[in-house]
């Protein structure tokens, strides 16, 4: 059964002590994403890729949930990841890899 993943508990604890943080940080995304000619699923691909690149185990999680909300396959979010291997090194792509497949193979994920 597919069940929607939550934000992690940090997130949500953060978000109830400062809503006025998150909810410019979500209008700071929202504004920067709309500037521009990426479409939405694109551009969380890109975010995608920039999170592997900062070895950011939750944000991967989180940009692989938006990229499949936003339309991204399985296929496509892999390929963003496996781009990676030649500016981030195999190591680093297989651990983002690896975090993504804790969505795509996951409850929340395909």
């Amino acid at each position: 059964m597919k069940k929607d993943h939550s934000p992690s508990k940090t997130y949500h604890d953060i978000s109830k002590r400062y809503p006025q943080v998150i909810a410019a940080l979500e209008n700071l995304g929202t504004t920067v994403r709309d500037l521009g000619p990426l479409d939405e699923k694109t551009s969380h691909l890109v975010q995608l890729a920039a999170a592997a690149a900062s070895k950011s185990e939750g944000s991967v999680h989180s940009h692989t949930r938006r990229a499949i909300k936003a339309g991204a396959t399985r296929e496509e979010i892999y390929h963003t990841l496996l781009l990676l291997i030649s500016t981030v090194g195999f190591p680093q792509a297989m651990a983002a890899i690896s975090w993504c497949r804790d969505i795509l193979e996951g409850e929340g994920g395909e």
